[in-house]
């Protein structure tokens, strides 16, 4: 076929891929159409002459010995005995392969039309690898794109590069509704292939990790890793805790991701629907570290209590009385994100010795606590 190298050329400036590429594909789609028109016992080649920008087909034959079975077998095209094989190079051995030359063009209009579609097939598949794999290393990254429709089960459809991304209603932060035209951003939660419906694309709004490729957006600290996210948790819409450190004795982590008079914090607090978000400083001690991701709380002390190998962590947390209901947080949301972000069952002790689990729920006095609360003392 001439002028084959104008064509992988052209395909690749339309489709922005790469043309070596594009010609392995268009070489996979003369082979296939090969096998539907001529045969698929035979094994074929292409053969692409920058020089001429035409392209070849060659059937593979292979050299047996002139009393091979295969020579009287189904497909005796597929071998040359090596007489009449010495007869076209002297040189050539048992089991080596000689090419011999196909034309499609001289098999009509049904070829014409088979590369045809083979050729869209092929291209198309490119295409899709190419968008998978570029999508696939956005997993976890923010992208944004605008809304085409929302279903009756208010699942969001949003175009991102020509591909409709899907927002699932439970990825939606509450009270968050779209229409056709606004534009989202979220994090890319997980790309598949599905067989009907080609790329799928699966956003999320309400990840830990939205929170922090947004506070990586808008906290330049954060985004040239002077600030480390260690650890974040979040109940979406409502309110989020995350800990950060700094590599740099000069910059106060939380101080950086607040910005001046929480110019920063509450841009991001916008964006999450006005969830209240939380800054701690991150220690490796843990008893420091759950007495700062309890705030806004005052914790008069923490105890780690001895658990075997694979069980949850647990600690105790002892405080004033009258500090409860700030440590609980309305619905037992700071108490639940404090257990969360540190990966503590956390128990509040009263100074009076009831227990309140992470739940926020009054247990009944447990036996040694007033032991306990004395080794605090």
């Amino acid at each position: 076929m001439e002028k084959i190298v104008d064509i992988i050329e052209s395909i690749a400036h339309e489709k922005g891929l790469e043309p070596e590429k594009v010609k392995e594909a268009l070489k996979t789609a003369f082979i296939q159409t090969a096998k539907r028109v001529i045969s698929d016992h035979y094994d074929y080649e292409v053969d692409i002459n920058e020089d001429t920008r035409a392209a070849t087909i060659f059937q593979i034959i292979t050299v047996v010995t002139d009393d091979a079975a295969e020579l009287e077998g189904e497909y005796p095209e597929a071998y040359i005995s090596l007489s009449e094989a010495k007869d076209l190079d002297e040189d050539v051995e048992i089991g080596d392969q000689l090419q011999y030359e196909h034309k499609l063009e001289d098999y009509g209009r049904t070829a014409a039309g088979q590369l045809h579609r083979e050729i869209e097939f092929h291209i198309q598949r490119l295409v899709e690898d190419e968008l998978y794999n570029k999508f696939r290393n956005k997993v976890g990254s923010i992208i944004s794109g605008r809304v085409t429709r929302v279903d009756g089960a208010q699942n969001t459809y949003i175009e991102v590069d020509e591909i409709r991304a899907l927002l699932p209603m439970k990825s939606r932060i509450k009270g968050e509704v779209f229409k056709a035209g606004d534009v989202v951003k979220a994090v890319v939660r997980r790309v598949t292939v599905d067989k009907s419906e080609g790329i799928v694309i699966e956003l999320s709004r309400t990840s830990p990790r939205f929170l922090e490729e947004l506070l990586r957006l808008e906290v330049p600290e954060i985004n040239d890793e002077t600030v480390v996210i260690e650890h974040s948790a979040r109940i979406p819409g409502e309110r989020a805790k995350i800990a950060l450190y700094s590599i740099h004795p000069k910059v106060d982590p939380v101080g950086a991701t607040v910005g001046v008079k929480g110019v920063r914090i509450n841009a991001v607090s916008e964006e999450l629907n006005g969830e209240n978000i939380d800054c701690i400083e991150y220690t490796n001690v843990p008893e420091l570290f759950i007495s700062r991701a309890m705030s806004p709380a005052i914790i008069s002390a923490v105890l780690i209590q001895d658990t075997a190998e694979g069980e949850e962590k647990k600690a105790v947390v002892v405080l004033p009385a009258d500090q409860k209901s700030k440590a609980i947080g309305r619905s037992g949301i700071n108490i639940r994100l404090a257990s969360m972000l540190t990966g503590y069952a956390i128990e509040l002790q009263e100074r009076e010795g009831a227990v309140t689990n992470e739940a926020g729920e009054i247990e009944e006095e447990k036996e040694g606590l007033d032991s306990l609360e004395a080794l605090f003392k």
